[in-house]
C-alpha cells in the first residue's frame, strides 16, 4: 500500500474486542509494508553493527603494518556507508508510510462508524471522546504501527552485535552480553506509572476538549446571557489541569529517558575499564578493545528504539482502546452478535410504521403528528424511528426493533434502513458548499428542488444568499453556504434543513420540531406545504405546535413513554386535559382554574334546567 492509493477502498471490519487487539489487526493489515520496512531496516542496522568490526579490523592492519588489508577495510567501510545511508532514508520512508496509512484506516474507520451511527453516536460516547479518538489518538496509533518495524530491526542489530563480540572478545563479550539486556529492561518497572500518569492526561485532556466544543458552539447563546467568561475560566481550569497532568507524565518520561543515558554510559565505562586490564595483561589486542569499545557505543542508538517501543505502545494501548470503544458500538446490541439471522429482505412499499416501546402506530400515507411532554423523549422516539433502539436510561441500543411493513428496521443494512426511513432531527447540520451542492443528496427524483424550497418558505432565505453572493452569480443555487449555515438565522438554516429532506422523498419521514426557530405565520405555511407534498406519504412529525397538529391526520399523545391518547388535534383539546396541558403550555394552576371554571358552568347549567 502506498500513499498514493489512500484512502482504502474498503477499510477492513476491525477487531474491537481491546485495544492491543486492534492493534494487532491493524498490523497484520499491513504486512507487506512492515516487511519492506523491517527489510530497509534490517540493512541499516546491520550497516551500524559491521562498523565497530570494521573499525577494530582497520586497527588491527595499521598495528601490523598490512597496507593491504588495510586498503579492504577502507572498501568495507565505504560498503557500510552506503548500507547506512540507504537503509536509513528507504527505512524512514516505509516507517511514515505505514504510519500515516495506519492512522488513515482508523480515520476511514471512524468517519463509517459516525456515519452509520448517526446522532445516536454522542448519545452513548461523549463528544470530546469521538474528537480525542479522531484526532489525537489516531496519531499515537499509527506511531506505533510505524514503531513496530524499526524496533524489530534495532532489537536485531542488538542481538548481532552482542553474539558477534561473544565470538570476536569473548572475554568482553560476556559483559556486554549481560549488560545490554539489563539496560534494555531497566525501564520496565517504570512503564506502568509512566503509562498511568498518560492515562490521565488523555482523559484531562478529552474532558477539556469536551468543554472547548460545547463551548465553541453554544457561544452565541453565552453571549447573550453574559456567560461567556464564566465558560472561558471553566476552560482555563480545564486546561491548567491538562497543563498539570501533562507535566507529571513528562517527569516520568524524563526519569526514564534518564536511565536510558544512564546505564548505557555506565556500561561503557565497565567496559573500557575491563578491557583495558584485560589489554594489560595481555589477554586481549588494542583491536579487539577498540573494536568492543565502538559496538558499545554504536549500541546507544538502536537502544533508544527500545525505549521508543516502550512509549509508542503505552502512549497507543489506551488509544487504540478507545477506538476500538467506538468502533465496537453497532446500531443495535443483536446486530453485533454472532449468529444473528440472517438479514430479511427489505418490505414492500405502504407498510404501517409500529413502535412495540410507545406502542406508536403510524399509518401509511397519512401524516401523523406526536406530541411529548419531554423533549428528550421526543429525540429518543425519533432515533428508534430511525432504526435505532435506544434505551431510555443507559442510551445504549437495548430497546425493541421499530418495524415498518413488519420488518424490524435495524436488521435491514444500514443503507436500506436509510432509504426508507428518513430522520431530521431538532438540530439540522448544513455543511458548507453550493446550495445546490447542498441538495445533491441520495433521492428518489421525485421531488424537485424547487418545490421542496417552495414548500419549507425558503424564499427570504434564496434572496438573502443571492444578495450576499459575489457578482456574476445569478442563480441562488450557485450562492454558497458557511460552515453550518452561520451566516443564516436559526430559522433560515431549519428551513434549509427542511428542503434538503423533502427532496429526499423517502417512504417515511420523520421531524423532530422541523419549525421550532420559525414564526407562526410562517409556520402555518410550512405545515401546509409539507402536508401537500407528503400527500400519500407517510410522514412522523414531533412537535407541540397547535399550527402543525391541526393540519395532521392523526395526532398521538405520548405520556410516560407510552400512547395515551389517539385522536385529531381538535378532538384531544377538548377531550384530553393532560394534551391540552402540552399543546397549550397550560401550569398545574391554570388547570386547576379551569376545571373550577368548567364545574361552576355545568352547575349553573343543571340549575337552569331544573328551574325551566
Amino acid at each position: 500500500m502506498q500513499i498514493s492509493d489512500l484512502p482504502y477502498p474498503d477499510p477492513g471490519v476491525p477487531d474491537a474486542r481491546s485495544g492491543p487487539r486492534f492493534l494487532i489487526w491493524l498490523g497484520r493489515g499491513q504486512l507487506g509494508g512492515q516487511f519492506k520496512s523491517l527489510g530497509w531496516g534490517l540493512l541499516h542496522f546491520s550497516g551500524i553493527a559491521g562498523l565497530p568490526y570494521a573499525v577494530g579490523l582497520g586497527v588491527g592492519a595499521v598495528v601490523d603494518h598490512d597496507a593491504g588489508r588495510l586498503l579492504l577495510v577502507g572498501g568495507l567501510l565505504v560498503l557500510l556507508g552506503v548500507a547506512i545511508s540507504l537503509g536509513d532514508a528507504m527505512l524512514h520512508r516505509t516507517a511514515v508510510t505505514n504510519w500515516i496509512t495506519a492512522a488513515a484506516r482508523v480515520q476511514q474507520l471512524l468517519a463509517r462508524k459516525t456515519a452509520e451511527l448517526g446522532s445516536a453516536l454522542t448519545r452513548r460516547v461523549a463528544a470530546g471522546e469521538v474528537v480525542a479518538v479522531s484526532t489525537g489518538d489516531v496519531e499515537k496509533i499509527g506511531w506505533f504501527v510505524e514503531a513496530v518495524s524499526r524496533f524489530l530491526a534495532a532489537a536485531f542489530a542488538v542481538v548481532l552485535v552482542c553474539v558477534g563480540l561473544l565470538f570476536y572478545a569473548p572475554a568482553l563479550g560476556v559483559v556486554v552480553a549481560i549488560g545490554v539486556p539489563l539496560v534494555a529492561l531497566a525501564a520496565l518497572p517504570l512503564l506502568p506509572r509512566a503509562t498511568q500518569r498518560a492515562d490521565v492526561q488523555r482523559e484531562k485532556a478529552g474532558k477539556a476538549t469536551e468543554l472547548a466544543s460545547d463551548t465553541v458552539a453554544g457561544l452565541r447563546v453565552l453571549r447573550g446571557i453574559g456567560g461567556e467568561e464564566l465558560f472561558l475560566g471553566r476552560y482555563r481550569e480545564a486546561s491548567q489541569e491538562v497543563r498539570r497532568a501533562a507535566v507529571r507524565s513528562a517527569r516520568m518520561w524524563a526519569l526514564i529517558s534518564a536511565i536510558q543515558v544512564l546505564l548505557p554510559g555506565a556500561l561503557l565505562i565497565t567496559v573500557v575499564w575491563y578491557g583495558a586490564t584485560l589489554v594489560v595483561d595481555g589477554r586481549i589486542a588494542v583491536g579487539e578493545l577498540v573494536a568492543v569499545f565502538s559496538a558499545v557505543a554504536t549500541l546507544l542508538y538502536p537502544l533508544r528504539h527500545f525505549e521508543e517501543i516502550a512509549m509508542a505502545y503505552s502512549f497507543s494501548r489506551p488509544s487504540a482502546q478507545r477506538a476500538a470503544r467506538v468502533l465496537s458500538l453497532t446500531r443495535t446490541e443483536a446486530a453485533g452478535r454472532p449468529g444473528a439471522a440472517e438479514v430479511p429482505q427489505a418490505p414492500a412499499p405502504g407498510g404501517d410504521l409500529y413502535d412495540p416501546q410507545t406502542g406508536l402506530l403510524v399509518p401509511a400515507g397519512r401524516f401523523t403528528a406526536v406530541v411529548c411532554g419531554d423533549p428528550d423523549l421526543a429525540g429518543r422516539l425519533a432515533e428508534r424511528l430511525g432504526g435505532h433502539p435506544m434505551d431510555a436510561e443507559e442510551g445504549s441500543a437495548t430497546g425493541p426493533s421499530v418495524l415498518l411493513g413488519g420488518v424490524a428496521l435495524d436488521e435491514l443494512p444500514l443503507d436500506t434502513a436509510r432509504t426508507l426511513v428518513l430522520v431530521q432531527d431538532k438540530d439540522p447540520v448544513l455543511l458548507s458548499g453550493t446550495l445546490r451542492e447542498l441538495f445533491d443528496v441520495p433521492a428518489s427524483g421525485a421531488v424537485e428542488s424547487g418545490a421542496a424550497l417552495e414548500a419549507a418558505q425558503c424564499g427570504d432565505v434564496l434572496d438573502a444568499l443571492l444578495q450576499s453572493a459575489p457578482e456574476g452569480v445569478g442563480d441562488p443555487m450557485d450562492a454558497r453556504i458557511t460552515e453550518r449555515g452561520r451566516s443564516l438565522s436559526g430559522g433560515q438554516r431549519q428551513r434549509l434543513a427542511l428542503a434538503r429532506s423533502l427532496v429526499t422523498d423517502p417512504e417515511v419521514l420523520v421531524l423532530d420540531e422541523p419549525t421550532s426557530a420559525v414564526d407562526s405565520h410562517t409556520e402555518a405555511r410550512i405545515a401546509d406545504g409539507v402536508a401537500a407534498l407528503r400527500a400519500g406519504r407517510t410522514t412522523v412529525v414531533l412537535a407541540s405546535s397547535p399550527l402543525l397538529l391541526d393540519r395532521a391526520d392523526r395526532v398521538v399523545l405520548i405520556d410516560g413513554g407510552k400512547v395515551a391518547a389517539i385522536g385529531t388535534h381538535r378532538e384531544l383539546l377538548h377531550g384530553e386535559p393532560l394534551y391540552r396541558a402540552v399543546v397549550t403550555r397550560e401550569t398545574e394552576e391554570e388547570q386547576r382554574l379551569a376545571r373550577v371554571e368548567m364545574t361552576r358552568l355545568e352547575e349553573e347549567l343543571t340549575e337552569i334546567e331544573e328551574s325551566a
